[in-house]
């Protein structure tokens, strides 16, 4: 019988498998500081309530994930970066004409049924920010898809985004790819400005934080779709605007590279990807939103167990047995 020592270190828990407890915490903080400048830039592009929305957003995760981890009695670990990421990415895809209740109760049920739910980090199955936003999509649409024009601009209010503009057939000027790149148009705070966006998002390759696979899979297949079929005529879509408008960027990059909900094997993660993807651009087609980044990544997240299962790779030595003559 093995010691009591021993057995402890042959436990195995639920993904994300962490050699250490800071390794974790160090990937967190990098994607909170690489999530930074789509922020600065959200709040430069909206004003203060921008800032005011990020900021119960982030101080809402953090006080739900403080009351449950007390409630179970379980260690505090507000600071591990979980919590604010969360908090932060639900504020991002909130309109800066938001109520700032919305926010409080959108990171509410992020932490406390996204995550807290599950059994807390490492066990939810779906990504805590993006459930509080289809929560607050299907509760308050109102309030969801009401857009802000930049305050640079004389209207204040305007009743579509980019990706809106073309759903509704509206009779709205379409922005250039520089607006759509540097932010020059309506939409949630922290999707808006794709140079910020590309700028964190590199940052967390370089440092190998996050792989390549799930974003760049997941934006071409959307680019090439939106290209293919547009409804317009086979060929005749734009591949460009298809990626820079909307929360596609944000969405590949920060959200379905969760280290939680998302695959772990390099196959995987491009089965993913591509889904992700496919799912926006059916969505964005023939769905009853404009958008569909959000609800494509909890679709996939719900598939992510089958997909580890069939593109584990092969155990060391095997071979596949040959058929009997």
């Amino acid at each position: 019988m093995p010691s009591p020592e021993l057995r402890n270190n042959l436990v195995v828990s639920s993904g994300p498998h962490i050699e250490i407890d800071d390794h974790i915490v160090r990937r967190m903080w990098a994607t909170f500081f690489a999530l930074l400048p789509a922020g600065i830039a959200g709040i430069y592009i909206f004003g203060i309530n921008a800032f005011n929305i990020i900021c119960v957003s982030v101080i809402s995760a953090l006080v739900t994930e403080w009351i449950f981890q007390k409630i179970r009695g379980k260690k505090v670990t507000i600071l591990d970066g979980s919590a604010i990421i969360t908090g932060l990415l639900l504020g991002y895809n909130l309109s800066s004409g938001v109520p700032l209740w919305i926010a409080a109760v959108g990171s509410f049920f992020s932490i406390a049924i996204g995550k807290q739910i599950f059994g807390g980090l490492g066990f939810n199955i779906f990504n805590p920010a993006l459930v509080g936003r289809a929560f607050l999509m299907a509760s308050w649409p109102k309030y969801m898809t009401a857009w802000v024009n930049p305050r640079w601009q004389v209207d204040a209010i305007t009743s579509a985004t980019p990706l809106g503009i073309i759903k509704e057939k509206l009779n709205y000027p379409l922005p250039s790819y520089w607006d759509l790149f540097i932010g020059n148009r309506g939409g949630c705070i922290g999707e808006i400005c794709v140079a910020a966006l590309l700028l964190g998002g590199i940052y967390l390759l370089i440092k190998r934080y996050i792989s390549w696979q799930i974003p760049v899979s997941f934006i071409l297949t959307l680019g090439i779709f939106s290209w293919v079929f547009p409804g317009s005529g086979l060929l005749k879509g734009d591949f460009l605007f298809s990626i820079l408008a909307g929360g596609a960027i944000l969405g590949a990059f920060f959200m379905a590279t969760d280290y939680v909900t998302a695959p772990l094997t390099k196959k995987g993660k491009i089965i993913f990807g591509t889904g992700c993807g496919l799912l926006t651009f059916v969505i964005r087609r023939w769905g009853g939103y404009p958008e569909g980044v959000s609800y494509a990544i909890l679709m996939m997240n719900a598939a992510t167990p089958l997909i580890d299962r069939f593109s584990r790779p092969k155990k060391y030595g095997w071979k596949k047995a040959k058929a009997k003559q």
